[in-house]
């Protein structure tokens, strides 16, 4: 695991020119592109990033990110290594037992992304094909419901989408059943790629925080701000070339989930 400070400060913080610890330490895929990912300076930036920053902005705090594994962002927050951790998590009724969210900001659902060349039309072509996953993913979930409607031979798991789309171009899968917006996001000017299928899964992303989190409150309360300002659009527009519509998550103020919510 990697640990890369951000500056998000108050100008205070900034004008002392003294060492300090961070605020505010978020645990982060940081292989999750447009979400949260290295830039060719090594800064994280992405959609996830840009809102964390901006709430920290508000806050007047300062935030430290931990590249790790999907799968560990759990872990992470339930130990107290990290307050908060981001990395297109989504929000299901399982993980509400153990785990607590933001509000959500942006909506989703599965895609299939095939290679171009591999004359799969749909999930009916996965028959008898191996299929990649993420780690710890709702794909991988669906993935474990439905392997014996669509018959693919077994599931292949990964720590990030990158390595399973190098695969499936290689055809050493037959595909990768992952999140819409980044999948689409990262193959939008690579023509090898497909995608043939959209899964509605009804998913929704936030931050997520230990269940006896201290911070979850401020920092959902700057995020209902950001979105009645617009910025959360905004920042949707910036990483996604477009607004969201009205009824979206990254504009429509929402409650913070609970266990008795009906969020699958």
């Amino acid at each position: 695991m990697r640990r890369l400070k951000i500056v998000v400060a108050s100008a205070l913080a900034f004008s002392s020119g003294l060492a300090f610890a961070a605020d505010i330490t978020v645990a982060s895929h940081v292989a999750n592109i447009p979400f949260e990912f290295e830039d060719q300076n090594g800064k994280v930036v992405g959609y996830e990033v840009d809102i964390i920053n901006e709430v920290a902005k508000q806050l007047g705090k300062t935030i430290e990110y931990t590249s790790m594994p999907f799968h560990m962002l759990f872990p992470a927050v339930q130990s107290g290594r990290a307050d908060i951790a981001i990395g297109t998590v989504t929000i299901t009724s399982k993980r509400l037992e153990s785990v607590a969210f933001s509000q959500p900001w942006i909506d989703s659902e599965q895609c299939l992304t095939v290679a171009t060349n591999a004359g799969i039309e749909g999930l009916e072509g996965l028959g008898g094909k191996p299929l990649a996953v993420q780690t710890g993913t709702v794909g991988e979930i669906w993935a474990t419901n439905n392997q014996e409607q669509y018959k693919f031979s077994d599931i292949r798991r990964y720590d990030g989408n990158v390595d399973a789309l190098l695969d499936v171009a290689a055809g050493r899968v037959s595909g990768l059943v992952h999140d819409c917006p980044m999948d689409a996001y990262y193959i939008k000017d690579k023509p090898q790629y497909k995608i043939v299928a959209r899964i509605p899964t009804n998913e929704q992303f936030a931050a997520m925080f230990s269940k006896d989190s201290k911070l979850i409150a401020a920092f959902n309360e700057q995020i209902t701000k950001l979105k009645e300002k617009g910025e959360i659009d905004r920042i949707h527009k910036k990483w996604f070339g477009e607004s969201a519509g009205a009824e979206s998550s990254v504009v429509k103020t929402m409650p913070i989930p609970k266990l008795t919510a009906s969020v699958e």
